[in-house]
């Protein structure tokens, strides 16, 4: 009797596993599932039973946008089939059952949490209808203290809290006061309504809301300078908004080193083009705009060039002049200050404050002054203290034949020019340059006479025009 209960049990079993390989096996594994609305592409397409709705979705879209642009090589034509392909909304999504059951999706927030509820396995016959993406009309937006400021489609029953969660919630660098400003406009746009609630109270959005999550700007960010040269610890230094001292900042980089040259050394007031327009206007700019709108970079830096000659007397002979003067005068801005008392606390260089994103540039020491121009051998001449230009002139091979009288002693401190004297105290890092006589030929001598000439001939028929009008 046993026996045979035992083999009834396996028959039963060896029966229940037969089925079920009947059953998967006769199984269908493709699904037929339909897009509508504004999709990039519609239609009826062939999904599997393991598919997810964002799984098709996106598979759908690549294969679609593939095609797109399979054969197109121009590029702006294949900017504008991507832009054009990416304009659909990934929130207000209908899942319709073939039951005729609706769900509700929001792909963007399952991206953001991972909740399956907003992407669900997908059946045979299901239909996605897509809803108009009119985000210039139909929104609701965010900014403030959240992690991802930003504007998002509006969904009937929006909340504050689907707004923070689409934000990617409250960024927690700020000290968040735990109130929210709500700004909403009449239908016309000529009244604006300010609503300020708590956080917490789970407020009901309507379209065109626009938030700000309520918190003052967090001043802790990075901040620093960048010291380059003789310091023994040269590079990025962490420095304070706007309150660290020059000596400060020196002894952060250990001191300097015994061949700096502290009378060359310079501040610089940014080093780029960026810090330029972020310091003058206010102007956030990356590397995006940058690279992809030089023309616009340009038209904000000649801003600051246009209005300086606004209200000037310059004549156009004097505007390039000017003009790299002036660059020099923004690039250049805080750049005249004497290192040689910095480590003195009570001294005015040890207080100058530095600001985030100044540049320090303390240069070795040269030990040679340099002569160049009308000398036979020009170059570095070791600098012997208490000589004058003419020694270093004498060691550069003398003055050539066709050197200008007036030379020039050019300070390395400062860049200054200065008429060559023998009382000129000269220094490690100066130049010396000697220009070039200019020669004119016959030629340039007779054309500079014809032009006085012209000028006489000129002034004699005034004269003879007043003297006839004077009869």
């Amino acid at each position: 009797m046993k026996h045979i209960i035992i083999f009834i049990l396996f028959t039963i079993i060896v029966f229940a596993q037969t089925n079920e390989r009947i059953n998967q096996n006769t199984m269908p594994t493709t699904i037929s599932v339909s897009i509508a609305g504004h999709f990039p592409v519609t239609g009826s397409f062939v999904a599997t039973i393991a598919e997810r709705l964002d799984q098709f979705v996106t598979r759908i879209y690549n294969q679609s946008l593939e095609r797109a642009i399979g054969s197109v090589n121009e590029e702006r034509l294949l900017e504008k089939i991507k832009k054009d392909f990416s304009n659909f909304s990934l929130r207000g999504i209908n899942l319709k059952r073939a039951d005729g059951s609706l769900l509700k999706i929001d792909l963007q927030k399952f991206r953001i949490n991972g909740d399956f509820v907003n992407n669900p396995y997908l059946k045979n016959d299901d239909v996605i209808i897509f809803p108009p993406n009119d985000i210039e009309r139909n929104f609701i937006s965010i900014s403030g203290a959240v992690n991802i400021p930003g504007t998002f489609l509006f969904v009937e029953g929006d909340k504050l809290s689907d707004l923070l969660e689409l934000a990617h919630g409250l960024n927690p660098a700020y000290e968040i006061s735990g109130k929210a400003k709500i700004s909403r406009l009449t239908y016309d746009g000529e009244k604006q309504e300010v609503i300020e609630i708590n956080i917490n109270d789970d407020f009901n959005l309507q379209r065109g809301d626009q938030v700000v999550i309520l918190a003052d700007e967090t001043q802790r960010k990075q901040f620093y300078a960048l010291v380059l040269g003789e310091v023994n610890q040269p590079g990025y230094v962490p420095i304070t908004k706007s309150n660290t001292k020059l000596g400060e900042l020196i002894k952060k980089t250990n001191g300097f080193t015994t061949n700096a040259s502290l009378k060359r050394a310079r501040i610089f007031r940014g080093n780029s083009i960026t810090t330029l327009l972020e310091k003058q206007y206010g102007i956030k700019i990356d590397e995006n705009l940058i690279n992809n709108n030089p023309e616009l970079v340009d038209r904000i830096v000649n801003y600051e060039q246009q209005m300086m000659f606004r209200m000037s007397n310059l004549v156009e002979e004097d505007q390039a002049y000017f003009a790299a003067e002036n660059q020099y005068r923004v690039l250049n801005e805080g750049s005249a200050v004497d290192f040689t008392k910095v480590t003195d606390e009570n001294s005015e260089i040890y207080n100058f404050i530095i600001y985030p994103g100044d540049v320090i540039i303390i240069p070795p020491k040269m030990n040679t002054v340099y002569v160049f121009g009308q000398v036979s051998n020009p170059g570095h001449v070791k600098f012997s203290e208490g000589k004058n230009y003419k020694y270093y002139i004498d060691q550069a091979g003398g003055i050539g034949e066709y050197a200008e009288d007036e030379i020039m002693i050019i300070k390395g401190s400062s860049r200054n020019w200065i008429s060559a004297e023998d009382n000129i105290v000269l220094e490690e890092g100066d130049f010396i340059f000697v220009p070039k006589e200019r020669l004119r030929s016959f030629r340039t001598f007779a054309m500079e006479l014809s032009g006085y000439f012209s000028i006489i001939g000129s002034i004699a028929t005034i004269l003879l025009l007043i003297v006839q009008l004077a009869k």
